[in-house]
């Protein structure tokens, strides 16, 4: 099996979206959000579905991947679970100027209320799988959400 290792980095809007688009249906526990306050980085260990992989039929696969933010000055949640056995499916990440540019609020939405807001000096965001992917029979679907 071929091993597909992704590494990006944005630091615009538009680099942001395609971020955005890869981390799409990513799992989350509540122990895989971080914030590093002396480094004012917030990371999240996600395991990401492989969207870039993804064909209409099977294999599909996830991978284990790191989601850091640099430079963040705040950070504000809305209905993320303590429990341990949580998992929060990321659903998008969005961009919205704030203040003087390069700064804005960067908001992870996950499904249902959860949501988490990072203040940041600007965008500064890198994700990189850390692990060897794995087949996975489940390809998430939209339209059964709704």
């Amino acid at each position: 099996m071929a091993t597909s290792v992704l590494k990006l980095l944005a630091e615009d809007a538009e680099g942001l979206g395609i971020i955005a688009s890869a981390v799409q249906d990513s799992l989350v526990k509540p122990e895989g959000l971080k914030l590093d306050g002396r480094s004012r980085t917030f990371g999240l260990e996600i395991n990401r579905f492989q969207w870039e992989r993804a064909g209409k039929r099977m294999p599909f696969f996830r991978s284990r991947a790191m989601l850091a933010f640099a430079g963040v000055q705040n950070v504000r949640s809305r209905a993320v679970s303590r429990d341990i056995d949580a998992v929060h499916s990321l659903i998008d990440v969005r961009f919205a100027p704030d203040g003087e540019a390069p700064a804005g609020v960067i908001t992870l939405i996950f499904a249902g209320e959860t949501q988490i807001q990072l203040t940041v000096e600007c965008i500064d965001v890198t994700l990189v799988d850390i692990g060897s992917a794995w087949p996975t029979r489940r390809k998430p679907d939209h339209e059964k959400r709704a």
